[in-house]
């Protein structure tokens, strides 16, 4: 590999850096908020590449011009970018600030109720929880509760 095409590249190599990021926070973090983040940088770099994808070099919009009758005057010299990766893009990040936003409510929930956020602590209550309930309705329900 030469200069040239790391250089040529590099929208792709910050999509595997951001990508590698967000997973590795994710996946090594237990603060839930910090799994959000995670999850969001993860989410970037995926935006990221369909962009990119998308991006043609010396392409433009296209928008097509009409005469009086309304027929269109479609110029096949001229290259056109698709539109639709970043119609895509748009809609993918208003989904993603939505389940961002009920990511961070139920955090907010969970810690009201539990007094805390980190994912081994969480653990540790659901399993002090399930005891207490086995041991009050264990007979009712054959010890499975």
């Amino acid at each position: 590999m030469d200069w040239d095409f790391i250089a040529g590249h590099v929208n792709y190599w910050m999509f595997i850096v951001l990508m590698m990021t967000g997973l590795y926070i994710v996946v090594s973090s237990g603060n839930l908020v910090k799994k959000i983040v995670g999850l969001n940088i993860f989410q970037v770099a995926v935006f990221m590449l369909y962009i990119s994808i998308g991006k043609i070099t010396g392409g433009t919009a296209p928008i097509f011009p009409s005469d009086r009758q309304g027929h269109l005057e479609i110029d096949p010299t001229i290259v056109y970018s698709n539109p639709l990766p970043h119609v895509l893009i748009l809609t993918a990040i208003v989904v993603g600030v939505a389940t961002t936003s009920l990511g961070l409510a139920l955090i907010i929930r969970i810690r009201e109720e539990f007094d805390t956020i980190e994912s081994d602590d969480l653990v540790k209550i659901e399993q002090q929880l399930t005891s207490a309930d086995n041991k009050e309705h264990g007979e009712a329900m054959g010890g499975m509760a």
